[in-house]
């Protein structure tokens, strides 16, 4: 039984979101194709995603200077606990799946804030001397972006950042299988939004049969 993380960075849902319409019909297919695996998702604009700041580098800075973790202040611990858990979480699961639309050429920022609190050293990748290793080489990763206009090919592929940079943060965790979906133009070409949205879908259901 593999345990998959279903992680969607949208304040809308499937009805109104192309990038949320295709996440679920992958999800849901990957489910009917998998009735015995675990998915956990995790809705990062309910969730708590600390962002790194002046409280958790002040407490990893005692931490790491040997001050017992319940000597911290709440804030410092609560946090660090919370980026526990979800680094825990992550490095445990075997798949992920990221959801999200396109923003200014990149994701959402609590998709930014997410990565940050699962990349740690010593879960997800360790250090060297010939620079650092990615852990997670068993797991697998699966990125589903809308974008407005078109982002996969042409002059346009070269400012996309948000699918680029989930692809090197997996290489840079070891993860060896990395895909990708892009659900776009729907924006640029209003006339065919639907065609585009069920053509997303439908995309969308084929790869997780492959998941």
């Amino acid at each position: 039984m593999a345990k998959v993380l279903y992680i969607t960075a949208h304040p809308h849902d499937h009805q109104t979101s192309f990038s949320m319409a295709a996440g679920k019909a992958f999800i849901d297919t990957y489910k009917e194709e998998n009735p015995n695996d675990e998915v956990v998702h995790i809705d990062l604009y309910k969730e708590d995603i600390p962002q790194l700041d002046a409280d958790i580098f002040g407490g990893w800075g005692k931490l790491g200077a040997g001050e017992a973790f319940d000597k911290l202040s709440a804030d410092q611990q609560r946090k660090i606990a919370r980026l526990n858990e979800l680094s825990d979480q992550f490095a445990n699961a075997d798949k992920y799946v990221f959801v999200n639309p396109m923003w200014n050429f990149s994701f959402p920022p609590v998709m930014k804030a997410y990565l940050d609190s699962v990349a740690v050293a010593g879960k997800a990748f360790r250090y060297t001397e010939q620079g650092a290793v990615g852990l997670l080489t068993d797991k697998k990763a699966f990125h589903i972006q809308a974008n407005g206009g078109i982002y996969s090919e042409g002059p346009a592929a070269d400012v996309e950042m948000g699918h680029r940079y989930i692809g090197i943060m997996m290489n840079f965790f070891g993860v060896p299988s990395f895909e990708g979906l892009f659900v776009e133009g729907h924006n640029a070409m209003p006339a065919k939004a639907e065609e585009i949205k069920a053509s997303g879908i439908e995309k969308a259901k084929e790869a997780a049969r492959k998941f």
